[in-house]
């Protein structure tokens, strides 16, 4: 029997506006410290509620760390300037800056999603802090136990060398094993690609279902051979995606794959609401992975990604809870109208192939 000690208690948030006010709420009862490591922060009125929040405890003598991308964030030292003076650390991650390399070192950026307070609560998932993806379906865990200090190492690790230029580093990306769970790390690689290989693990363990949900879904020929594989076998491969998501050109690129894919057995769902955002991939109902990668190059080969992965059944049941409620507001791909789809459509989507990773 496996150990799940390491976590305590589970809360699963898909409601953007909810899981701002439970993580409000933790950080406004933190005692020791609150590190936050996020691809995006807002400068409107939500990322000031969370700066003068943080700013309250910096007062009272908790630690304050927070790591942003910088190509997530555009750098404001002025915004953060009454944490900073108050004792607060506030690193950017890989400054953008014009050189030789310029193209290909803007897209090594850090993705992943990290919040630990006072080494019991952990978030990990697929939001940001920011204004405009209140109304988004995510995916965020907050967990409750010991597990959470070893994120505060993990997140440690990469706010200490926030600022060097590594393209692949074993410090970065060894994985770890902690009490019956998988911590799967990328750095950008196009060789290595861990989190990527992971997957196909999974998918291939699978005899049953499989549920995979992601915002944006440019899969490589080793992923699509791996659900093509599956659904062959006879496993039920569901891809929720949102109808419309935030990238008007991934959206075009990914109708590529969708008619070829659903030839091949794979069953496809579009979210009509909003944009879905969540990251998820369910195995047969034992087996999870969940974190800030997306279904895609960009996220496999270029960015610092972070996958929490195991076979806890109390995750499972609020995660096949979250999948159910994302069916319901979501409709079948329409493969006829695919099949009818503008003629320019096509050509847009021979013309964008060549970037594919870079979206």
């Amino acid at each position: 029997m496996e150990d799940y000690s390491a976590v305590a208690k589970y809360s699963v948030f898909d409601d953007t506006l909810r899981f701002y006010n439970a993580l409000l709420s933790d950080i406004e009862n933190a005692t020791r410290y609150i590190y936050i490591e996020i691809y995006r922060f807002t400068y409107h009125s939500l990322g000031k509620k969370f700066r003068d929040t943080l700013l309250k405890k910096v007062h009272q003598g908790v630690k304050v760390r927070m790591l942003l991308d910088s190509w997530g964030t555009s750098p404001n030292q002025e915004f953060f300037l009454p944490l900073t003076r108050a004792g607060a650390e506030v690193r950017f991650f890989e400054k953008i800056r014009f050189n030789l390399d310029y193209f290909t070192r803007s897209h090594r950026r850090n993705h992943r999603k990290i919040i630990v307070v006072d080494d019991q609560i952990l978030y990990l998932g697929s939001a940001n802090i920011t204004d405009y993806n209140v109304v988004w379906r995510e995916l965020i865990v907050r967990m409750e136990g010991e597990l959470a200090s070893v994120f505060k190492d993990i997140f440690n690790s990469m706010f200490d060398i926030y600022n060097r230029y590594l393209i692949y580093s074993p410090e970065l990306t060894a994985p770890i094993l902690y009490k019956g769970f998988d911590i799967i790390r990328d750095a950008p690689s196009q060789r290595r690609q861990n989190i990527k290989k992971h997957f196909i693990k999974l998918i291939h363990s699978a005899h049953k279902s499989i549920f995979i949900e992601t915002p944006y879904f440019l899969p490589s020929f080793l992923l699509r051979s791996a659900l093509i594989k599956a659904a062959k076998k006879g496993v039920k491969v569901f891809v929720l995606l949102p109808k419309h998501s935030d990238v008007r050109l991934v959206d075009l690129l990914r109708n590529k794959y969708l008619g070829p894919l659903t030839e091949k057995g794979i069953k496809f769902f579009m979210y009509i609401p909003q944009n879905l955002h969540s990251k998820l991939l369910l195995v047969d109902d034992n087996s999870f992975a969940f974190g800030s990668p997306n279904f895609d190059y960009r996220s496999f080969s270029f960015q610092h990604e972070i996958v929490l992965s195991g076979h806890d059944p109390r995750l499972i049941k609020l995660l096949k809870e979250h999948v159910n409620e994302t069916l319901q507001d979501s409709e079948p791909f329409d493969y006829l109208r695919w099949k009818r789809r503008p003629y320019i459509e096509k050509i847009f989507e021979w013309l964008i192939v060549p970037f594919r990773q870079l979206l």
